[in-house]
């Protein structure tokens, strides 16, 4: 379980987890915009080897402008952030919690209300696979 977002495990394999979870996504109105390979950043960076992990950064174009319109600094901390990795035969996958993220920025009540709607969005996209 993860103290800062939402986890599901899948018994599916690597590729078709990304997949899937490219799907939920997209679904609840999120695009993947980057996507690292973090197993094969630290070989090549640190020649460590490291299970498969990678982290998607997803992000949903309106809810991400009412956030910036509110507040140009929210940009540091989009896209929402969406890992999966190899845990024995499974995948598990963590979306993170955007109200965890706006705790920044306490006293904005539209900020709030947005990362609410992203929450919820997040949550019923993994809570689908």
């Amino acid at each position: 379980m993860s103290e800062i977002g939402f986890e599901t495990r899948l018994k599916v394999s690597y590729e078709d987890a990304r997949q899937k979870i490219a799907d939920a996504l997209k679904a609840e109105g999120f695009g993947v915009l980057t996507e690292i390979d973090v197993k094969n950043t630290l070989k090549q960076k640190l020649d460590l080897d490291f299970r498969r992990y990678t982290i998607l950064g997803a992000c949903n174009p309106k809810l991400a402008h009412k956030a910036l319109e509110a507040k140009l600094d929210v940009g540091l901390l989009l896209p929402c952030n969406v890992t999966m990795y190899e845990d024995g035969d499974e995948v598990v996958v963590t979306a993170v919690d955007p109200n965890a993220m706006m705790m920044v920025f306490k006293d904005d009540a539209l900020l709030h209300e947005v990362a609410a709607e992203a929450e919820a969005k997040l949550k019923r996209a993994i809570e689908s696979l």
